[in-house]
């Protein structure tokens, strides 16, 4: 074994150790914290001091990914992955000196989105994330539909109670506003009583706007993530090489099987 096949060696053992992926994520909860603390007039040995943790954080990253990509068996397929990418893009753009200059505004934010890293760093918020965004096909035809519901009803209620009052209900958009808050049941009764004393079976407007969007569809929404997830974590454990449930039942029906066999 070479040198340099060592050193890789070393270095895959070391970003797949536990304590390592611990320590990196205090560093990035550090990280956070120390985003939090600039938020706050503090003295100015304060704010050097904190400058210098930010160098020695930004770094620590700079190292970190440093000893992840060395310890990459096939280095062409380390940037195949997004968050790798991601990881990179961060700490190469904090590295840029712009503290003083025009960009100052756009290094604070990318220094911000370095708390984005434990997304990277930890398996299952990866897992949530990428179930998310598998999730995003299907839930756009629900958004799609609640949206035509919420034009339908603020169409109608616009109509109805714009007369009673244009400020919730003046226009469609502002209907709209005003249903998302019906639908989030922030003062929802206040909004229906003031409508009832004059059209006593309003109510029935928006309780099935109630039925339809925060209990059905919202619902719906869950159902569809959940779903993505389970097949999401069904394939992790298919890559991992862990038996699925299935596999699991036929393995303990050949099992009963070659007792009966004996008997």
């Amino acid at each position: 074994m070479t040198n340099t096949e060592k050193l890789q060696s070393q270095f895959f053992q070391l970003r797949s150790n536990k304590t390592f992926e611990l320590f990196v994520i205090l560093v990035i909860i550090f990280s956070a914290l120390v985003i939090g603390v600039k938020t706050y007039d503090l003295p100015p040995v304060v704010i050097k001091v904190i400058h210098l943790l930010d160098w020695a954080i930004t770094l620590f990253f700079l190292v970190e990914i440093s000893i992840r990509f060395i310890g990459e068996p096939e280095k062409r397929k380390f940037f195949n992955k997004g968050w790798n990418i991601f990881d990179s893009v961060i700490v190469l753009v904090s590295l840029i000196p712009i503290e003083d200059s025009e960009m100052a505004l756009v290094g604070r934010l990318i220094r911000i989105f370095r708390v984005l890293r434990m997304v990277s760093v930890i398996p299952e918020l990866r897992m949530l994330l990428n179930s998310l965004l598998k999730a995003l096909p299907q839930l756009g035809y629900v958004m799609l539909m609640l949206f035509i519901i919420f034009y339908i009803y603020a169409a109608v209620g616009s109509t109805f109670f714009a007369q009673l009052n244009p400020v919730l209900w003046g226009d469609i958009s502002i209907s709209m506003l005003t249903l998302f808050r019906v639908m989030t049941f922030e003062d929802w009764t206040d909004v229906m009583y003031e409508t009832m004393e004059v059209y006593p079976f309003s109510w029935m407007f928006f309780l099935s706007f109630i039925f339809l969007t925060a209990f059905a569809f919202l619902n719906m929404v869950i159902g569809i993530v959940v779903s993505v997830m389970e097949k999401e974590n069904l394939q992790q454990r298919k890559e991992a090489g862990e038996p699925t449930l299935k596999e699991l039942q036929a393995q303990l029906a050949d099992v009963q099987q070659m007792l009966r066999n004996k008997r």
